[in-house]
C-alpha cells in the first residue's frame, strides 16, 4: 500500500473517530468519484479495523438517459468490494430548481432509509466545500451559511457525516487511479448554465492559477466561520432561554417566545436569536424581509400584526411571538356530530375530543366559534364566551381553532378550558388531545 493511501485511511479513521459505534455506516454512493473512493477506502480500513458495518445507498433519479446505467455500475461496483448495495428509485417533483428538486428527493430517501443512530456518510470534499462557500457568498449568506457544509448534522433519525471535507479532489483522483477504480461522470456537470457548475469549471480553475491554495484558504476560513457561528448560537440560546423559549402551549405544540427579553437586546442579537429559533421551523427570512419583525416588536399591545414567512407566519399575542406553520394555518373547521359520546372524537386535521367521566345525555355536536358565543356556568349565570376566553388568556389567533362542545342550542364546554362545563353538577371534563403533528418542528 503506497504511503497516500495509507495516509488517506488514517485521516479517514480519524474524521469518524467519534461513530465507530454506530449501528452502521450507510454510504451514500452514486458511482462518482468522490463516494467510490469513500467507500472503497471504507472497505479498506474494515480489513484493518473494527468498524461498524458498512452498507451502499444508490438513488437514482432517472432525470436522464445516461444515468440509467449507473445502478447497474454501482452494483458490480459493490459486489467487487462484497458491500450490500440498496438502489432506491425516486421520483423528482417539477420546480423552478431541478438540481434543489433532485437534492430533496435524494435525502428524503436516505431519511427514510436512517435506522436510529445510524450514519450516513456522503463524498463532498474540500473542493466542493470552496464551491459552497463561493456560492452563498454570492447570494449574500451570513456567517451561518459562509461556514459551508457542516461535518457533522442530524439527519432524520441518525446522522449525516462528511469525513473527506479537509481531503481534495486530486487526492481522491490519485487514489482511485493508484488502485483501478472506475467511476461514472455525469455529463450535466459539464453544463455552465448550472450555477455551481459555472464555479467548478469558469471560476474555480481562474482563482487557483492565481492562488493554487484558494482551496485550502477557503475551507479555512469556513472553519474560521464555523467557529463564529458557533459562538453565535451559544449566544443566541443564552438570550432564547432569557426570552423564556416555549415549545408548546396547554399541550399544543406552538412555539413560542417572550417579546420584552428580546426587544430589550441589540437589534443585531435579535436577528440573532431569532435566527437560531427559526432555523428549525422556517426558510430564514431574508434581509429585506427583517421589516416583519420590527413591526411586530413596535407594534401597539392591542394590535394583530403578522409577519409572513415561507412556511408560515408570526404572530403577537399576549406578550409574545408565536409561530404558526402553514400546515396549523390550513385547518378549516367543520361542525361534526358526536354520536357515542363513550368513545374518542376524531377531529380531522385538529386531534382528538373524549370525555372523563360520565358524558352528558343527548344529542351532541361538535362546532367552532362564530361569534357571540353565550355559556350558562353554574353560580356565575350567563357568560360571553369571548370574555371567558380573555379571562383565561387564550390568544386570539387559537379561538377559531378550539372545539366547542354542543347540545342542540346550549353550549356545554370548551376544549383546553376544562372548568368551563355547563350544568349544576356536571360528572364529566370534557378532554382534548390536540394535534401534535403540524407545528413545523424539525
Amino acid at each position: 500500500m503506497s504511503l497516500d493511501s495509507l495516509s488517506l485511511e488514517n485521516r479517514l479513521l480519524a474524521a469518524l473517530a467519534p461513530w465507530r459505534s454506530a449501528p452502521a455506516w450507510r454510504v451514500a454512493l452514486s458511482g462518482g468519484l468522490d463516494s467510490s473512493v469513500l467507500l472503497h477506502l471504507l472497505v479498506q480500513l474494515a480489513r484493518r479495523e473494527v468498524l461498524p458495518p458498512i452498507f451502499a445507498i444508490h438513488v437514482h433519479h432517472g432525470l436522464q438517459a445516461v444515468a440509467d446505467a449507473w445502478p447497474e455500475h454501482c452494483q458490480r461496483f459493490c459486489d467487487a468490494l462484497g458491500v450490500r448495495l440498496r438502489i432506491e428509485r425516486v421520483r423528482v417533483r417539477d420546480g423552478a430548481s431541478l438540481e434543489r428538486a433532485a437534492r430533496e428527493a435524494r435525502y428524503a430517501a436516505f431519511t427514510a432509509m436512517l435506522g436510529e443512530g445510524e450514519c450516513l456518510l456522503t463524498g463532498q470534499h474540500r473542493d466542493d466545500q470552496a464551491e459552497t462557500v463561493l456560492f452563498r457568498l454570492f447570494r449574500g449568506a451570513g456567517v451561518r451559511g459562509l461556514a459551508g457544509m457542516s461535518a457533522c448534522r442530524p439527519l432524520g433519525a441518525g446522522l449525516l457525516l462528511r469525513p473527506l471535507l479537509d481531503i481534495s479532489r486530486s487526492e481522491l483522483e490519485r487514489y482511485a487511479r493508484t488502485h483501478g477504480l472506475s467511476w461514472v461522470e455525469d455529463p450535466s456537470n459539464a453544463r455552465d448554465d448550472y450555477d455551481r457548475n459555472y464555479l467548478r469549471n469558469r471560476v474555480l480553475p481562474v482563482i487557483t492559477r492565481r492562488w493554487p491554495a484558494a482551496g485550502d484558504t477557503i475551507a479555512r476560513a469556513a472553519e474560521h466561520l464555523t467557529e463564529a457561528n458557533d459562538l453565535l448560537a451559544e449566544l443566541a440560546q443564552a438570550d432564547l432561554a432569557a426570552a423564556d423559549q416555549q415549545a408548546h402551549y396547554r399541550g399544543m405544540p406552538l412555539p413560542s417566545l417572550a417579546i420584552g427579553p428580546l426587544a430589550s437586546l441589540s437589534e443585531s442579537r435579535q436577528r440573532n436569536a431569532l435566527r437560531h429559533w427559526l432555523a428549525s421551523l422556517a426558510l430564514l427570512p431574508d434581509s429585506a424581509h427583517w421589516a416583519g419583525w420590527r413591526d411586530l416588536r413596535d407594534a401597539r399591545a392591542d394590535a394583530e400584526p403578522v409577519w409572513r414567512l415561507a412556511d408560515g407566519e408570526l404572530r403577537r399575542a399576549n406578550g409574545r411571538l408565536w409561530w404558526l406553520a402553514n400546515a396549523w394555518l390550513a385547518f378549516v373547521p367543520r361542525t361534526q356530530p358526536w354520536t357515542d359520546a363513550s368513545r374518542s372524537l376524531v377531529l380531522p386535521g385538529n386531534g382528538a375530543l373524549h370525555f372523563e367521566g360520565e358524558p352528558p345525555t343527548g344529542l351532541l355536536e361538535v362546532r367552532y366559534r362564530q361569534g357571540g358565543e353565550v355559556m350558562a356556568l353554574p353560580g356565575r349565570g350567563r357568560r360571553d364566551l369571548k370574555r371567558l376566553l380573555n379571562e383565561a388568556g387564550i390568544p386570539a389567533f387559537l379561538r377559531s381553532r378550539l372545539p366547542l362542545l354542543w347540545r342542540a342550542d346550549e353550549l356545554l364546554g370548551v376544549a383546553l378550558l376544562q372548568d368551563l362545563r355547563a350544568g349544576e353538577s356536571p360528572s364529566w371534563t370534557l378532554c382534548w388531545v390536540p394535534p401534535t403533528n403540524d407545528s413545523g418542528l424539525s
